[in-house]
């Protein structure tokens, strides 16, 4: 089993910038595809942005593209997620992920409890 804690939420001004944090704990390995999801009141989760283990590999959703930065640690046994520009229409609790079957599958098996993001205009 795989526990994920999610850090760095938080009240920022359109335009500011967030870092949040996801330390895997339990069972980990660096072997472990990770990726940040969100999800708005009212709204279907959805995808933001996914890290394959080695770090090489990193995908965006379109609408965080250029704004957004996933990065991990493998030393630290952290991945990051910068958030730079954002928007109001960010806001949404925002939940760690993994999986070990790659970053090419898709789903995930181990999720956090969320960290709230909120963007005022």
């Amino acid at each position: 089993q795989v526990q994920l804690v999610e850090s760095g939420g938080g009240l920022v001004q359109a335009g500011g910038s967030l870092r949040l944090s996801c330390a895997p704990s339990g069972r980990t390995s660096s072997s472990y595809a990770m990726a940040w999801f969100r999800q708005a009141p009212g709204k279907e989760r959805e995808f933001v942005a996914a890290i394959s283990w080695s770090g090489g590999y990193t995908y965006y959703a379109t609408s965080v593209k250029g704004r957004f930065t996933i990065s991990r640690d493998n030393a630290k046994n952290t991945v990051l997620l910068q958030m730079n520009s954002l928007k109001p229409e960010d806001t949404a609790a925002y939940y760690c992920a993994a999986n070990s079957r790659g970053v090419g599958d898709g789903q995930y098996d181990y999720w956090g409890q969320g960290t709230q993001v909120t963007v005022s205009s």
